[in-house]
């Protein structure tokens, strides 16, 4: 695909990384646009933003260190290497990273907990989707063997070189089966954010759906990290079961409040 947006020299400008910055943009416009609709400070949404974008690269790079640890452990002079910085890392240590932050930063400026979180919920996903579309270009989370008229074949060194995709092999395009299906699912939260709803039912949703989803492309992916226990789930699908749990129990924990509606606008 096209890892190198722009090359000049030794320079270049990652494809990945800029789609990952516009999804950040995008995540934080539709975020502050629900914190203004739903009586939430804006400003202490954008900087909750920003510093949860800098504890979940913390969160998705410490995954990954772990998913890898047999590789890293026997090189350790990658974790600091250029090919790992321009790595973002693994989906959820980034999610968990900035939710456990989250957390704490809400209940130190006092904000309502779950509508704080249901506000964003939508966001995460459109900037997830628009972010998934960058590992497409650069050639990374690529799918297992395909032999569907679908399947795309990665044919640029460049991306092999940073990434390691396989060249010349018909691969499941998993990166954008998930980018179309967070695509849609930010859609739908948008939707269901201008509907009458408890506290916590977004961010509920979120978890449940993307979960679901989660793990059913992560059976089109590759995968090199083995569980040490074994077993037909990868490390990223056991997370998602977790967290999908939760968004179950979020959904149909007591109605202890009045719902409240929001104007669509």
């Amino acid at each position: 695909m096209f890892p190198k947006l722009i090359s000049i020299g030794s320079f270049f400008l990652p494809t990945y990384g800029l789609l990952v910055a516009l999804g950040f943009l995008a995540g934080i416009w539709l975020t502050t646009r629900l914190a203004r609709r739903a009586g939430i400070d804006p400003e202490k949404v954008n900087n909750l933003a920003i510093y949860c974008a800098l504890t979940g690269l913390a969160g998705a790079k410490l995954l990954m260190f772990v998913m890898d640890f047999d590789y890293y452990a026997k090189n350790p002079g990658r974790i600091f290497s250029f090919d790992t910085l321009l790595s973002a890392g693994v989906y959820y240590g980034g999610f968990l990273g900035a939710f456990v932050f989250a957390w704490a930063y809400i209940k130190r400026q006092k904000l309502p907990w779950l509508k704080t979180a249901d506000v964003f919920a939508p966001g995460v996903a459109l900037g997830h989707a628009i972010g998934r579309l960058g590992c497409f270009a650069a050639g990374c989370c690529w799918g297992s063997l395909c032999d569907r008229p679908w399947a795309v074949t990665f044919e640029n060194p460049a991306a092999h070189d940073l990434t390691g995709v396989p060249l010349g092999i018909p691969l499941h395009p998993a990166q954008l089966y998930e980018a179309a299906v967070v695509a849609l699912l930010a859609a739908f939260l948008y939707r269901q954010s201008g509907k009458l709803h408890r506290d916590g039912q977004i961010l509920g949703l979120y978890l449940l759906l993307y979960a679901v989803a989660r793990v059913t492309v992560e059976f089109f992916r590759f995968h090199e990290q083995a569980l040490p226990w074994g077993g037909p789930f990868t490390w990223t699908q056991w997370i998602a079961l977790g967290l999908g749990a939760g968004g179950a129990a979020l959904l149909l924990r007591p109605n202890r409040s009045t719902p409240v509606a929001v104007p669509a606008r």
